[in-house]
């Protein structure tokens, strides 16, 4: 069976996601299982050719996997004819750069989200991709999870009839790092960093309800930082200049009404860090990271409301799971596998700048919407604002 060695640039890998969910979970379990086959039978094997600004760290990264190849010099990097695509997850204020540079030098071309700071940038990133003719994606993992997976099947099928609403949680509480290391880095509450919890999450959600259920119409935002003082990894305490909670009201196409609320303050009493509650004429559902389970409307029980008396049944015990009927793989691995099939054999591709930018204009559009306290409409990001 012919192989093909496909060369790729990763920069930012230093970092939890870069690391553990595009280098180990996604390229390197690729490799590990001997590569990836191609409907004509060649099967590519990833090679990761590690970038960034520590060479210490690169330098034991690429110890610990067996990787041989690393470097500090993103321009020789890029001007190397072997290597095949550019990947980038670093800080968000550095990716717009750096991308400049893989376009200009022809890579196909992978980028975490947010891909820009502004829609300006996002939207000049996808027009140098589109001009220059070189493919390009944007990691939307959130589509890939096997609950929401399960949750298209279920808007596929006709399940909920008329849907009427969509309501998400997601978050817990990130420590603040004074008395426990903080889970994420401290970037994340540096708004000069491209921090903020909605830049962050906000371009998810876009996504998930564009492909799901429908473009978002309007968008009304109350955005806050609920912790002011942090401390980083150094244990130095730090004033928090991003927000680290988000809750938002969205109207989608068709008169769904959206109702999303993200935080990093918030104690976790859910299955799962992320839960989507979607309700219909003819049945509902709730969908996490791994888990679905849905109410059609022959089994809805007739709760009664009757604040003197104990609930006399367990709500969420009257729900049916979903099966899984199929096995899930790694979410970014399975987006990676579908964009090296549309890179190497023009398979088919949606999730691309363009895609990437509208994320960007709806986290844009919630932040002013908190700012100016009042509802926003949501259109073309490429076209003109209209005028208030």
């Amino acid at each position: 069976m012919p192989s093909t060695t496909v060369r790729i640039a990763m920069n930012g890998v230093t970092g939890r996601m870069g690391h553990h969910q595009h280098l180990v979970r996604s390229l390197l379990a690729l490799r590990d299982q001997g590569g990836l086959a191609l409907p004509d039978g060649t099967v590519i094997l990833p090679e990761p050719v590690l970038v960034g600004r520590s060479a210490p760290k690169l330098r034991a990264l690429a110890a610990r996997h067996n990787l041989p190849h690393w470097s500090c010099d993103l321009d020789a990097v890029l001007g190397d004819d072997s290597i095949d695509l550019y990947f980038d997850a670093q800080v968000t204020a550095a990716r717009e750069e750096a991308v400049k540079k893989a376009i200009a030098a022809g890579k196909p071309l992978y980028v975490e989200k947010p891909t820009a700071s502004s829609l300006t940038g996002a939207l000049e990133l996808a027009r140098l991709a589109r001009e220059a003719g070189v493919k390009n994606g944007v990691v939307q993992d959130k589509l890939f999870l096997p609950g929401l997976r399960k949750l298209r099947r279920l808007v596929e099928g006709g399940f909920f009839g008329r849907i009427l609403s969509v309501r998400g949680e997601f978050g817990y509480w990130v420590f603040e790092g004074d008395w426990q290391p903080a889970q994420r880095p401290s970037w994340n509450y540096r708004a000069e960093d491209g921090g903020g919890i909605a830049a962050d999450m906000f371009p998810h959600w876009e996504y998930v309800l564009h492909e799901l259920f429908g473009p978002v119409r309007s968008v009304q935002a109350h955005i806050t930082t609920h912790i002011p003082r942090r401390w980083d990894e150094s244990g130095t305490p730090y004033e928090a200049t991003a927000d680290d909670a988000a809750y938002g009201i969205l109207e989608l196409a068709g008169g769904i009404v959206a109702q999303i609320n993200s935080s990093w303050a918030v104690r976790v009493h859910r299955d799962e860090l992320l839960e989507f509650q979607v309700d219909g004429t003819e049945g509902s559902a709730v969908a996490g990271l791994r888990h679905c389970r849905v109410q059609h409307r022959a089994a809805t029980p007739r709760p009664v409301w009757n604040p003197d008396l104990p609930a006399s049944a367990a709500f969420r015990d009257q729900w049916q799971e979903v099966p899984d009927n199929d096995t899930f793989d790694n979410a970014f691995k399975a987006q990676w596998e579908l964009f090296l099939r549309h890179v190497l054999r023009d398979g088919p591709w949606r999730w691309d700048l363009a895609a990437g930018a509208r994320g960007v204009q709806l986290a844009a559009l919630a932040l002013r919407s908190s700012a100016e306290g009042r509802r926003l409409p949501v259109g073309d990001p490429a076209a003109p604002e209209p005028t208030p």
